[in-house]
């Protein structure tokens, strides 16, 4: 059984292979009671928003997380995927600066992932 953590850590790597772009993880459970994490980031087109969110959903199926649902807006301007622990956002970039998380979760720890994220 994995801790939050580690599942926030494995997902996050596989959105970084996958050229996600722009990737934050926000630990909010001290700010809200729906997920432990958010994981935020942003897909170059509705193409790889889908792609990123199909890799991210892959993964954590092989880690043997359950996934309690996937939700798409406006033709993949938007995929939200909730794991209970961990709520992963994958935007164009139009789309992510519209809705602004970051702002919105202001309150939440931002997680330092440069020992997740390899800088190229």
């Amino acid at each position: 059984m994995l801790t939050p953590k580690e599942i926030a850590f494995a997902v996050t790597k596989a959105l970084d292979e996958k050229k996600g772009q722009d990737i934050k993880l926000l630990k909010i459970d001290r700010v809200s009671s729906l997920a432990d994490y958010f994981l935020i980031c942003t897909g170059t087109s509705n193409t790889h928003v889908k792609t990123l969110c199909d890799y991210a959903e892959y993964t954590l199926e092989q880690l043997g997380e359950t996934m309690l649902s996937r939700e798409g807006h406006r033709g993949n301007s938007w995929e939200l995927l909730d794991y209970g622990t961990i709520v992963v956002h994958v935007f164009t970039e139009e789309a992510r600066k519209f809705y602004d998380l970051e702002r919105l979760w202001a309150d939440a720890e931002f997680v330092d992932l440069k020992d997740i994220i390899i800088e190229e």
